[in-house]
């Protein structure tokens, strides 16, 4: 299956006429990083984004659609307050009017020069003295020098400003900053009752000798755990069995890096916003980031593209490592495998039609349902409420795991319709035979991620012995083991 479009399509990109200018900035910032002190060294990541953000400006990015923000400010930013109370767009409305005054005086200007310019050459064709209107012509170059001097910048600040806006969540989502207000949709089966003092999973860990969080500690500090013999191979069975259902119900595998450029961690959503949250890599020729989820680099495969009608839609699924720099709150709820620096993590992420989106929203979910009701496990799902949903998100139905050992639920999966929001961050189009290119829709979820499943299994299938029961659908993936039984 064609992925990338047409050759003519693919000519038809902004790519080329940028790769000038991206060459000599990537050389700049090699040679700066190459002979620069340590001390300078994070400087080069804000220069990295600041590059990235005139690219996708250069591009005519928007990330909220600045005509409809034009149209109706007041409505826009009532459903941005859903999601972010304090946000406020005067600012940007300041830029964006100041902007389009300096276009059009540059335009007039550059129109006057013209034809002062013209007048010009026919006052020299019949002897005439040219002084004074080369004098205007003069000051005109200067007033447009200046309008440009001002607009580079403005811009710079006018696309920053907008890319930190989140998504408009749908009009359907209940209004609420806080996630008790979030609403159970269903529940799977029911919450086990145990006749005997249940463990949680460090205590299970005691004798089963599946993690080793100590030594974790000794090669990278806390958050970063070690996983060890039947409990790295339960890890890979849960990770095989998830690729195998995602696989079955169509969609394809991918192994995309754990490592991108600043580029697709922008086109997806998660800069600017959370920079603080990721982890970079410094390095004398790259400034790469740490994925968080594989949603940014299945994303960023069809940045600056055009996709033909009849190819969507476009399902994908990969497992990767995740990184996130946040690890929880202290305390004995958030230790192990609860939240974690580094977890493996099973994404699903299509690419689809507007009017598809709704559809393929509901098979998502149904699909990440489909891994745990094989597991056997409780579970419910959940509306979000506006503010608990993601950033990129218009829709988002998180999955959550009862969690014995935590005495509470905790999500496992997160499936997020982010409408044209990350199409329009990464100009990814599709075209209907004839017509000019559309934004597409992009949705994500987790298929689903395994830290907090594994804690799930282990608690809910524990015997009084300290013994656990394995679930059948895992056992071809593990010589047929049937309980991973506790030692001294």
């Amino acid at each position: 299956m064609k992925h990338r479009g047409t050759e003519t399509q693919r000519k038809k990109r902004i790519i080329f006429p940028l790769f000038s200018l991206r060459l000599c900035v990537s050389v700049f910032l090699v040679f700066f990083h190459h002979n620069s002190l340590p001390s300078f060294r994070p400087f080069l990541f804000f220069l990295s984004f600041v590059y990235c953000v005139s690219h996708f400006n250069s591009l005519g990015t928007k990330m909220i659609d600045i005509k409809l923000i034009r149209e109706n400010p007041e409505a826009v930013e009532e459903k941005i307050k859903r999601k972010e109370p304090d946000s406020d767009l005067d600012s940007l409305l300041e830029k964006d009017h100041r902007i389009r005054a300096l276009k059009t005086k540059g335009e007039e200007l550059k129109s006057k020069r013209n034809k002062t310019s013209k007048q010009i050459g026919e006052m020299k064709r019949k002897g005439e003295d040219v002084a004074a209107i080369m004098e205007e012509v003069s000051g005109i170059s200067a007033e447009i020098h200046a309008i440009d001097h001002e607009l580079g910048p403005l811009e710079e600040k006018f696309t920053y400003e907008l890319s930190k806006l989140p998504n408009l969540p749908m009009d359907d989502i209940k209004i609420s900053q806080n996630p008790k207000d979030n609403v159970v949709l269903k529940e799977y089966s029911e919450k086990r009752v145990f006749d005997f003092p249940l463990k949680n999973h460090l205590e299970l860990n005691e004798k089963l000798h599946l993690f080793d969080f100590a030594r974790g500690a000794k090669l990278a500090g806390t958050g970063w755990p070690v996983y060890r013999n039947w409990g790295a191979r339960l890890e890979w069975a849960l990770i095989n069995y998830m690729l195998s259902v995602n696989i079955k119900n169509g969609f394809q595998q991918w192994m995309p890096p754990a490592l991108v450029r600043p580029e697709a961690m922008f086109g997806s959503g998660q800069l600017p916003k959370f920079d603080n949250q990721q982890f970079k890599i410094e390095d004398k020729e790259y400034q790469l980031y740490l994925i968080p989820t594989a949603e940014v680099s299945l994303n960023g495969l069809h940045a600056e593209e055009i996709i033909p009608e009849e190819e969507l839609p476009l399902k994908y699924v990969a497992y990767t490592p995740c990184f996130r720099r946040e690890a929880g709150a202290a305390g004995s709820n958030e230790r192990g495998l609860i939240r974690t620096h580094q977890f493996n993590k099973v994404e699903m992420f299509c690419f689809t039609k507007p009017e598809d989106s709704p559809r393929i929203f509901e098979e998502m979910i149904a699909n990440a349902e489909e891994i745990l009701q094989g597991l056997g496990i409780h579970y419910r799902t959940v509306l979000l409420v506006t503010g608990d949903m993601s950033f990129a998100g218009a829709r988002t139905v998180d999955i959550e795991v009862w969690l014995p050992g935590q005495d509470r639920y905790y999500e496992v999966s997160s499936v997020s319709n982010c409408t044209d929001y990350q199409a329009r961050r990464s100009q990814t189009r599709y075209r209907k035979p004839g017509e000019k290119p559309e934004l597409l829709h992009t949705l994500n979820g987790s298929g689903v991620a395994t830290s907090r499943l594994m804690v799930g299994l282990l608690e809910n299938n524990q015997n009084a012995d300290g013994s656990v029961n394995i679930p059948e659908v895992l056992q071809p993936y593990l010589d047929g083991k049937t309980k991973l039984e506790p030692t001294e």
